[in-house]
Protein backbone atom coordinates (compact mmCIF):
# COMPACT_ATOMS: atom_id res chain seq x y z
CA UNK A 1 0.00 0.00 0.00
CA UNK A 2 1.17 3.41 -1.03
CA UNK A 3 0.58 6.17 1.03
CA UNK A 4 0.20 10.12 0.53
CA UNK A 5 0.11 12.37 2.45
CA UNK A 6 -1.19 16.80 1.27
CA UNK A 7 0.43 19.54 4.02
CA UNK A 8 -1.57 22.81 4.50
CA UNK A 9 -4.06 22.10 6.78
CA UNK A 10 -3.42 18.61 6.83
CA UNK A 11 -0.42 18.54 8.79
CA UNK A 12 0.07 21.86 9.68
CA UNK A 13 -2.40 25.20 10.02
CA UNK A 14 -2.57 27.73 6.65
CA UNK A 15 -5.65 28.71 6.27
CA UNK A 16 -5.99 30.87 9.54
CA UNK A 17 -2.88 32.89 8.18
CA UNK A 18 -4.76 33.87 5.04
CA UNK A 19 -7.71 34.68 6.74
CA UNK A 20 -5.77 36.53 9.28
CA UNK A 21 -4.13 38.56 6.70
CA UNK A 22 -7.36 39.15 4.74
CA UNK A 23 -8.78 40.52 7.59
CA UNK A 24 -6.06 43.18 8.49
CA UNK A 25 -6.22 44.24 4.68
CA UNK A 26 -9.79 45.00 4.86
CA UNK A 27 -8.95 47.31 7.73
CA UNK A 28 -6.53 49.12 5.49
CA UNK A 29 -9.44 49.33 2.90
CA UNK A 30 -12.23 50.28 5.31
CA UNK A 31 -12.69 53.54 3.64
CA UNK A 32 -13.73 51.96 0.63
CA UNK A 33 -15.88 48.58 1.59
CA UNK A 34 -16.86 46.53 4.33
CA UNK A 35 -15.03 43.54 5.59
CA UNK A 36 -18.14 41.59 4.35
CA UNK A 37 -18.19 42.73 0.88
CA UNK A 38 -14.28 42.87 0.33
CA UNK A 39 -14.01 38.91 1.16
CA UNK A 40 -16.37 37.84 -2.25
CA UNK A 41 -14.32 40.44 -4.40
CA UNK A 42 -11.26 38.58 -3.20
CA UNK A 43 -12.37 35.40 -4.19
CA UNK A 44 -13.36 36.48 -7.61
CA UNK A 45 -9.90 37.91 -7.77
CA UNK A 46 -8.22 35.00 -6.43
CA UNK A 47 -10.37 32.91 -8.73
CA UNK A 48 -9.55 34.38 -11.93
CA UNK A 49 -5.85 34.95 -10.91
CA UNK A 50 -5.28 31.08 -10.24
CA UNK A 51 -4.27 30.17 -13.73
CA UNK A 52 -1.57 33.29 -13.81
CA UNK A 53 -0.20 32.94 -10.35
CA UNK A 54 -1.14 29.57 -9.23
CA UNK A 55 -1.68 29.09 -5.48
CA UNK A 56 0.28 29.97 -2.44
CA UNK A 57 1.00 33.29 -0.40
CA UNK A 58 2.33 35.16 -3.25
CA UNK A 59 -0.53 34.99 -5.53
CA UNK A 60 -2.57 35.79 -2.56
CA UNK A 61 -0.66 38.77 -1.71
CA UNK A 62 -1.31 40.24 -5.34
CA UNK A 63 -4.80 39.21 -5.53
CA UNK A 64 -5.21 41.46 -2.65
CA UNK A 65 -2.62 44.36 -4.00
CA UNK A 66 -5.48 43.56 -7.07
CA UNK A 67 -8.64 43.71 -4.97
CA UNK A 68 -7.05 47.21 -3.15
CA UNK A 69 -6.50 48.90 -6.66
CA UNK A 70 -10.26 47.65 -7.95
CA UNK A 71 -12.59 48.87 -4.52
CA UNK A 72 -10.42 52.25 -4.20
CA UNK A 73 -10.61 53.10 -7.78
CA UNK A 74 -7.06 53.45 -7.99
CA UNK A 75 -6.50 55.89 -4.92
CA UNK A 76 -5.20 53.63 -2.28
CA UNK A 77 -2.10 54.90 -1.42
CA UNK A 78 1.64 53.56 -1.89
CA UNK A 79 1.64 53.03 1.82
CA UNK A 80 -1.08 50.99 2.35
CA UNK A 81 0.41 48.63 -1.15
CA UNK A 82 3.14 48.66 0.89
CA UNK A 83 1.58 47.11 3.71
CA UNK A 84 0.24 44.42 2.28
CA UNK A 85 3.22 43.41 0.30
CA UNK A 86 5.15 43.64 3.60
CA UNK A 87 2.19 40.81 5.31
CA UNK A 88 2.37 39.11 1.91
CA UNK A 89 6.34 38.32 3.33
CA UNK A 90 5.50 37.82 7.01
CA UNK A 91 3.07 34.77 5.43
CA UNK A 92 6.03 33.63 3.69
CA UNK A 93 8.56 33.46 6.75
CA UNK A 94 5.60 32.63 9.46
CA UNK A 95 6.43 29.71 11.91
CA UNK A 96 5.00 26.74 10.99
CA UNK A 97 2.40 25.16 13.19
CA UNK A 98 1.81 21.87 13.75
CA UNK A 99 -1.85 19.86 13.96
CA UNK A 100 -2.25 17.74 17.19
CA UNK A 101 -0.16 14.47 16.55
CA UNK A 102 0.61 14.78 13.25
CA UNK A 103 4.59 14.15 14.14
CA UNK A 104 3.20 11.31 16.45
CA UNK A 105 1.95 9.72 13.83
CA UNK A 106 4.12 10.05 10.84
CA UNK A 107 6.93 8.68 13.17
CA UNK A 108 5.02 5.62 13.99
CA UNK A 109 4.03 5.40 9.96
CA UNK A 110 7.21 6.00 8.04
CA UNK A 111 8.50 3.06 9.94
CA UNK A 112 6.07 0.66 8.51
CA UNK A 113 5.12 2.53 5.45
CA UNK A 114 7.46 4.44 2.71
CA UNK A 115 5.48 8.07 2.82
CA UNK A 116 4.80 9.90 0.13
CA UNK A 117 4.08 14.31 0.54
CA UNK A 118 1.89 15.73 -2.26
CA UNK A 119 1.00 19.25 -1.75
CA UNK A 120 0.01 22.04 -4.40
CA UNK A 121 1.53 25.80 -4.35
CA UNK A 122 4.90 27.77 -5.13
CA UNK A 123 7.47 25.59 -4.99
CA UNK A 124 9.61 28.29 -3.03
CA UNK A 125 7.50 28.87 -0.66
CA UNK A 126 6.23 25.16 -0.26
CA UNK A 127 10.07 24.28 -0.32
CA UNK A 128 10.49 26.63 2.89
CA UNK A 129 7.39 25.48 4.65
CA UNK A 130 8.39 21.58 4.27
CA UNK A 131 11.60 21.96 5.81
CA UNK A 132 10.59 24.45 8.24
CA UNK A 133 8.09 21.84 9.58
CA UNK A 134 10.57 19.45 10.52
CA UNK A 135 8.67 16.49 8.45
CA UNK A 136 10.81 15.81 5.61
CA UNK A 137 12.40 13.03 7.28
CA UNK A 138 9.45 11.08 7.63
CA UNK A 139 8.94 11.24 3.58
CA UNK A 140 10.68 8.99 1.25
CA UNK A 141 8.89 11.18 -1.66
CA UNK A 142 7.72 14.57 -2.24
CA UNK A 143 6.05 16.11 -5.15
CA UNK A 144 5.08 19.76 -5.30
CA UNK A 145 2.57 20.14 -7.59
CA UNK A 146 1.16 23.39 -9.33
CA UNK A 147 -2.65 21.11 -9.48
CA UNK A 148 -4.48 18.58 -7.84
CA UNK A 149 -6.54 16.59 -10.38
CA UNK A 150 -7.26 13.51 -11.60
CA UNK A 151 -4.76 13.95 -14.71
CA UNK A 152 -2.06 15.16 -11.92
CA UNK A 153 -2.50 12.01 -9.69
CA UNK A 154 -2.51 9.29 -12.58
CA UNK A 155 0.65 10.99 -14.06
CA UNK A 156 2.28 10.44 -10.15
CA UNK A 157 1.17 7.49 -9.73
CA UNK A 158 2.30 6.33 -13.77
CA UNK A 159 5.96 7.79 -12.54
CA UNK A 160 5.83 6.04 -9.35
CA UNK A 161 4.81 2.91 -10.45
CA UNK A 162 2.10 2.67 -8.42
CA UNK A 163 -1.39 0.85 -9.18
CA UNK A 164 -4.43 3.00 -8.11
CA UNK A 165 -6.04 0.50 -6.12
CA UNK A 166 -2.94 0.27 -3.88
CA UNK A 167 -2.60 3.60 -3.22
CA UNK A 168 -4.44 6.22 -0.63
CA UNK A 169 -4.37 10.37 -0.39
CA UNK A 170 -5.24 11.64 3.02
CA UNK A 171 -6.07 15.27 3.36
CA UNK A 172 -8.26 18.02 4.42
CA UNK A 173 -9.40 19.15 0.60
CA UNK A 174 -12.40 17.18 -0.52
CA UNK A 175 -11.82 19.20 -4.07
CA UNK A 176 -7.93 18.13 -4.30
CA UNK A 177 -7.24 15.00 -1.90
CA UNK A 178 -10.37 13.13 -2.03
CA UNK A 179 -12.06 13.25 -5.32
CA UNK A 180 -9.45 13.05 -7.64
CA UNK A 181 -8.05 10.38 -6.30
CA UNK A 182 -11.29 8.75 -6.11
CA UNK A 183 -12.43 9.21 -9.21
CA UNK A 184 -9.30 6.95 -10.89
CA UNK A 185 -9.96 4.02 -8.27
CA UNK A 186 -7.81 4.94 -5.75
CA UNK A 187 -8.28 5.70 -1.81
CA UNK A 188 -8.80 8.82 -0.02
CA UNK A 189 -9.56 9.64 3.48
CA UNK A 190 -10.75 12.96 4.54
CA UNK A 191 -9.48 14.52 7.35
CA UNK A 192 -12.08 17.95 7.68
CA UNK A 193 -10.02 21.21 8.75
CA UNK A 194 -12.09 24.00 10.72
CA UNK A 195 -11.65 26.53 7.74
CA UNK A 196 -11.72 25.48 4.49
CA UNK A 197 -11.12 28.18 1.93
CA UNK A 198 -13.67 29.55 -0.13
CA UNK A 199 -12.66 27.97 -3.68
CA UNK A 200 -11.53 24.66 -1.97
CA UNK A 201 -15.79 24.10 -1.16
CA UNK A 202 -17.24 21.35 -3.03
CA UNK A 203 -20.23 19.27 -2.60
CA UNK A 204 -19.81 15.81 -2.09
CA UNK A 205 -20.88 12.84 -0.70
CA UNK A 206 -18.47 9.95 0.56
CA UNK A 207 -19.06 6.88 0.76
CA UNK A 208 -16.52 3.87 1.82
CA UNK A 209 -17.68 1.60 -0.98
CA UNK A 210 -15.92 3.92 -3.32
CA UNK A 211 -12.95 4.36 -1.37
CA UNK A 212 -13.67 7.43 0.29
CA UNK A 213 -13.46 7.35 4.14
CA UNK A 214 -13.70 10.28 6.42
CA UNK A 215 -12.18 10.86 10.17
CA UNK A 216 -11.94 13.49 13.63
CA UNK A 217 -7.82 13.62 13.13
CA UNK A 218 -4.75 12.13 12.08
CA UNK A 219 -4.27 9.59 14.44
CA UNK A 220 -7.16 7.90 13.37
CA UNK A 221 -5.30 7.39 9.92
CA UNK A 222 -3.30 3.99 10.60
CA UNK A 223 -6.86 2.40 11.89
CA UNK A 224 -8.28 3.38 8.44
CA UNK A 225 -5.43 2.02 6.77
CA UNK A 226 -6.09 -1.30 8.18
CA UNK A 227 -9.66 -1.39 7.50
CA UNK A 228 -8.69 -0.69 3.72
CA UNK A 229 -6.19 -3.49 3.44
CA UNK A 230 -8.89 -5.72 5.36
CA UNK A 231 -11.34 -4.93 2.35
CA UNK A 232 -8.88 -5.66 -0.39
CA UNK A 233 -8.62 -2.15 -1.94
Amino acid sequence: MHIAFDADDTLWHNEPLFNLTQSKVAELLSDWASEEDLGPLVNDIERRNLALFGYGAKGFTLSLIETALEVSKGQVSASVIGTILDAGKAMIEHPIDLLPGVEETLEHMSKEHPLMLITKGDLFDQESKIARSGLAEYFSTIEIVSEKNSKTYRELLTRHDIAAERFVMIGNSVRSDILPVVSIGGNAIHIPYDNTWELDQVEHRGAESEGFFEIAGISEVPDVLQRIAALGW
